[in-house]
C-alpha cells in the first residue's frame, strides 16, 4: 500500500486510545478555557491596579490585553497545526499547557499594563490547548464518530468559556487578583501533567514523512468542502459575537427596570453558550448518522430564521428563548466543521488546515464585534439581527450547494473497507 492508503485507513480506524485521549482533552480543554476567561470580570481593576488611572484608559487597555491573546492565537494556529502534523499532536499539547502554566502565572507578577499585554500575546502564541485538542480528537477519532466525540469535546470547551468568569468574580476578593492568576497557572499545571501522563500517541513515519513534503494545502485534492468549513467557521463566529456589543443597549429597550438589565444582559449571554453546550454532542451523534451537510446547512438555516423574530421581541424572556434556541441550533457546526476537515483532507495535512479554520473563526470572533457594533450604532439594532440573519441563510445555502455528491457513508464504507483490506 502507498503512504497515503495506509494513511487513509488508519484514518477510518482511529486509534486505540481514543477514547482515552478524550476524556483526558476534554478535561484539560476545561481547565485551560476556566483559567484563559476567569480574568474578564476583573480584569478592568487589575488594569487600573497596574498604574492606568483614567476611566477611558482603562476601558482601552482592558480591550487591548483581551483582544491580544485572540490575534496572536489566530496568527500561529496553522503553524502549531502543521507542526503537530509533522512532530505529533499530543506535543503541540504538552507545549501549549506548559506555555499558558508559565503566562498566565506570570500575569499575578506584572508590574504595569505592557507587561500585562505582552504576556496576554505570549498565551495567544504559546498557548492553543482548547484547538489543539480538537486536532488530537478529530484525526485520533474513528470517522464513524468523529463528529459525536468533537461534539462532547466542545461542549467542554463552552463550559469552560461559561464556568469561567463565574469563577473570576468568585476568588478575587478570597485570595486576591494576583492569587486568583497563579491559581490558574497551577489548574493548567495539572493539565501539563494529565497530558504527558495519560495521553497516548502512536507514531506515523508515514504521516511525517507526507506532512514535510506536502505543505498541508497542496495535498487537498478537492479545496471546495474544506473552503466552505473555512467560510462557515467565520460566519459561525460573526454570527455570535455580532449581537454582543448591542445586547445591553437592546435590552434597556425591553426591560422596564433599569436594576434589572445588567442581569437580563447576562442571561441573554449565556443562553446562547447553553443551548451549544446541551446540543453539541446530540448534533454531532446526529451529523455521524445523517451525514454532517444536511446537519451544518441545517443549522446555519434554523438559526437565521431564529434571528429574524429576536430583532422584533417585546419581552427580555423571548430574548432569552431565542437565543437559547439560536444556540441550540449552532452548536453542531464547530464538530462538524472539523468532522468535515477531517473527512476532506489526509491525516499528514490535517493539523495544519484544522488550524487554519481555527484562525478563520478567530477572524469572525473579531470582526463579529466591530461590525456589529457599528451597523447597530449607525443603522440601528434591528439591522444586526436582520443583516446577520441573512448572512447565515446565505451560507446555509453556500454549504448545501457545495457539498459533496458522493454520500458521506459510501465514503466511510469505503474507508472501512480500505481498512479491513490493511488487516487482511
Amino acid at each position: 500500500m502507498t503512504h497515503t492508503q495506509l494513511d487513509a485507513a488508519s484514518a477510518s480506524a482511529g486509534s486505540i486510545y481514543w477514547k482515552r485521549n478524550l476524556a483526558v482533552s476534554l478535561i484539560g480543554s476545561f481547565t485551560t478555557i476556566v483559567a484563559m476567561t476567569l480574568l474578564l470580570p476583573f480584569l478592568p481593576l487589575y488594569v487600573e491596579e497596574l498604574g492606568v488611572p483614567d476611566h477611558a484608559a482603562i476601558v482601552q487597555w482592558s480591550g487591548i490585553a483581551y483582544g491580544a491573546t485572540f490575534l496572536a492565537a489566530a496568527l500561529v494556529a496553522p503553524l502549531w497545526g502543521r507542526l503537530g502534523d509533522i512532530y505529533g499532536r499530543k506535543l503541540m499539547l504538552v507545549r501549549a499547557s506548559l506555555g499558558m502554566t508559565v503566562a498566565i502565572s506570570l500575569m499575578g507578577m506584572a508590574g504595569n499594563v505592557w507587561q500585562l499585554v505582552a504576556l496576554r500575546l505570549f498565551v495567544g502564541l504559546a498557548g492553543g490547548y482548547a484547538s489543539g485538542s480538537m486536532v488530537l480528537v478529530a484525526t485520533q477519532t474513528p470517522k464513524d464518530r468523529s463528529a459525536w466525540a468533537l461534539g462532547v469535546l466542545s461542549s467542554g470547551i463552552m463550559a469552560g468559556n461559561l464556568v469561567g468568569p463565574l469563577i473570576g468574580g468568585a476568588l478575587p476578593p478570597v485570595i486576591g487578583i494576583r492569587g486568583t492568576f497563579l491559581a490558574a497557572g497551577g489548574m493548567i499545571f495539572l493539565a501539563f501533567l494529565a497530558t504527558i501522563l495519560l495521553i497516548k500517541e502512536e507514531k506515523s513515519p508515514a504521516r511525517k514523512q507526507a506532512a514535510k513534503a506536502s505543505g498541508g494545502w497542496k495535498a487537498i485534492s478537492d479545496k471546495r468542502p474544506v473552503v466552505a468549513m473555512l467560510a462557515t467557521g467565520l460566519l459561525l463566529m460573526f454570527a455570535n459575537m455580532s449581537i454582543e456589543p448591542i445586547v445591553t443597549v437592546y435590552v434597556t429597550q425591553i426591560v422596564p427596570v433599569a436594576t434589572e438589565v445588567t442581569m437580563i444582559s447576562g442571561l441573554v449571554m449565556s443562553a446562547a453558550a447553553l443551548g451549544s453546550i446541551l446540543s453539541a454532542s446530540w448534533l454531532g451523534r446526529l451529523a455521524d448518522r445523517i451525514g454532517h451537510w444536511p446537519v451544518i446547512a441545517g443549522a446555519l438555516a434554523v438559526a437565521g430564521l431564529l434571528l429574524i423574530p429576536q430583532a422584533f421581541v417585546t419581552s427580555s424572556w423571548q430574548l432569552i428563548v431565542l437565543r437559547f434556541l439560536m444556540g441550540a441550533a449552532l452548536g453542531g457546526l464547530l464538530p462538524c466543521i472539523a468532522a468535515v476537515i477531517r473527512h476532506s483532507v489526509p491525516d499528514s495535512a490535517a493539523g495544519s488546515i484544522l488550524g487554519l479554520s481555527i484562525s478563520s473563526q478567530y477572524v469572525g470572533q473579531v470582526a463579529g464585534p466591530v461590525l456589529g457594533g457599528f451597523v447597530g450604532g449607525h443603522i440601528g439594532m434591528r439591522a444586526v439581527f436582520l443583516g446577520t440573519a441573512v448572512l447565515l441563510v446565505a451560507g446555509a445555502a453556500y454549504a448545501w450547494m457545495v457539498r459533496p455528491r458522493t454520500t458521506e457513508a459510501g465514503s466511510g464504507s469505503a474507508a472501512r473497507a480500505a481498512a479491513d483490506q490493511l488487516d487482511a
